[in-house]
């Protein structure tokens, strides 16, 4: 049994060492743990001080390509590499990595597929009141979409079974952590959660600015995987609310109409009209989308039966 703990990193040479000296070198039930980098264009020492650390393996992007597309390059390495649990976490040391035997612990009982580790953000000091509503409240959000427990679902402090990780498609540039957890919803891969404590904190976030941005990349990509995996759900829900607000119109009018009041209201009938007309022509498009979903699935069934042909050569 193989595990490789994966890192994507970005200018991390001040972090490193902290990480990958606190990895356990030996776990129960695990045979060999093993290290993997995942260079996304770093400018300074990454890569030289990940070479001093006898890391096992280092793959280099060249330039900044983001964490979604180094989180992919990491996962499909791990696995070409005959990872059979792949465990990710930060190069800035945020995540304890003592707790990797506790994070695949529910993999190695087959209590689950990926596990996601809930930093408890209640808890962290340098998170402000603004920051843990809206983590929160996103966590929520994935929870009503993909029906997955998961308290913190932005946590990068995760492990993935060899064939969890194999049925991850990633289709996002900028996080991979919402979009996995609907993935494995609908796709129907056990996953669960423990909770940890953070590490104090290193530096401030590469990944977004400030929470505004990163509430309106996260949502997009929120919204991006529901309408890929529930497209007819989708269109439905927002030609329904077109359609019903043309209907109220409708009977508006028909209301002033009855009332002999009707000739003041024709240009709200008029806008109430295409509403319902545009609401029905985007339910159209929820049938069509869906069609084209069943060509996904089987195309994603012929690329998961591609991946398992091409790793399991390894």
């Amino acid at each position: 049994m193989k595990l490789i703990v994966m890192i994507p990193c970005y200018n991390e040479e001040k972090t490193l060492p902290l990480v990958i000296n606190s990895i356990p070198k030996k776990i129960k039930g695990i045979d060999s743990v093993e290290t993997l980098i995942i260079d996304d264009g770093s400018k300074d020492k990454t890569v030289e001080v990940a070479k001093k650390l006898n890391v096992n393996y280092i793959v280099r992007h060249k330039g900044n390509k983001g964490l979604a597309k180094a989180f992919a390059t990491g996962i499909e390495t791990a696995l070409e590499k005959g990872a059979d649990i792949i465990v990710n976490t930060d190069g800035d040391n945020q995540y304890p990595q003592e707790d990797i035997p506790r994070l695949i612990e529910p993999i190695l009982k087959g209590e689950a597929e990926i596990v996601v580790a809930d930093r408890q953000t209640d808890k962290i000091a340098h998170f402000s009141p603004i920051k843990k509503f809206f983590q929160k409240f996103g966590s929520w959000i994935v929870k009503t979409v993909s029906h997955a427990d998961i308290p913190d679902a932005v946590s990068g402090f995760r492990a993935y079974s060899r064939d969890a990780a194999m049925q991850l498609n990633i289709m996002t540039n900028f996080s991979y952590v919402t979009e996995t957890i609907i993935q494995a919803s609908k796709k129907r891969i056990p996953i669960t959660s423990i909770k940890i404590n953070t590490n104090p904190k290193t530096r401030e976030s590469r990944l977004f600015k400030n929470i505004w941005q990163h509430m309106k990349k996260t949502g997009s990509s929120i919204i991006r995987i529901y309408a890929v995996y529930e497209p007819l759900k989708f269109f439905l829900y927002i030609g329904g609310v077109l359609g019903i607000l043309g209907t109220i119109g409708v009977l508006r009018f028909l209301y002033y109409f009855i009332l002999g009041n009707g000739t003041g209201h024709v240009q709200s009938l008029v806008l109430s009209s295409v509403l319902i007309i545009i609401g029905f022509q985007i339910a159209i498009f929820g049938i069509i989308a869906d069609l084209i979903g069943i060509n996904r699935k089987l195309l994603e069934d012929a690329l998961l039966n591609q991946k398992k042909e091409k790793f399991n050569k390894k």
